[in-house]
């Protein structure tokens, strides 16, 4: 399958490379064109000079890149993602968002015959380089059986949570229990070192 990723950074690279290493026919995407150009001399596939070129020549996008507005610069306006995409094909976004900009992105992918998946996800720079990431996933079913046996080129899970949003509403959670966890230790570490 030919898939697009747009956004080379520390977690975004290893994905693409996984799914280029999976056989898959890799058109990749980077705000630095050189940092694309590399990863294309290192792991095949080619380049894009944007995001509507991806979606021009992939039936499945994916991106990954820091923030709601980042998602946006890449998706939206006459170079963006879906201003190239054909219809029936599928966007998926990795990046950490909001539950409101994947709603509304899913929004805007249905409104010119698109699909969209929202799919953060877990596992840090390591889970990514190993393959072993774990996705949450909001949208709908049939859509998400289609993409994900591409998606476990690079995860251990790829799970379905509900609708629109669910995959970043499960991923808010993650990061809820983490931050308390990181605070439980940290306490416990100033206790011991007071106790001696």
């Amino acid at each position: 399958m030919k898939v697009g990723f747009c956004g080379l950074g520390v977690m975004g690279s290893p994905m693409a490379r996984h799914l280029a290493s999976k056989g898959h026919d890799v058109v990749v995407y980077n705000r630095s064109s050189e940092k694309a150009k590399q990863w294309v001399e290192k792991n095949g596939g080619s380049s894009a000079l944007t995001p509507r070129e991806v979606g021009e020549q992939c039936e499945v996008v994916m991106v990954c890149v820091g923030n709601d507005n980042d998602v946006r610069d890449v998706v939206y306006g006459p170079d963006g993602a879906l201003a190239g995409a054909e219809a029936g094909s599928v966007l998926i976004d990795h990046t950490t968002a909001s539950a409101s900009v994947a709603r509304e992105l899913c929004g805007a992918a249905k409104s010119l015959g698109l699909h969209f998946i929202d799919a953060p996800v877990s596992g840090g720079q390591g889970g990514a380089q190993n393959g072993l990431l774990t996705v949450m996933c909001g949208g709908d079913e049939s859509v998400f059986d289609c993409v994900k046996p591409v998606a476990m080129a690079f995860s251990r899970a790829f799970t379905l949570m509900g609708e629109s949003g669910a995959g970043q509403l499960t991923k808010m959670v993650n990061q809820i229990c983490i931050a308390g966890l990181v605070q439980g230790l940290s306490e416990a570490i100033a206790f011991g070192q007071k106790a001696g």
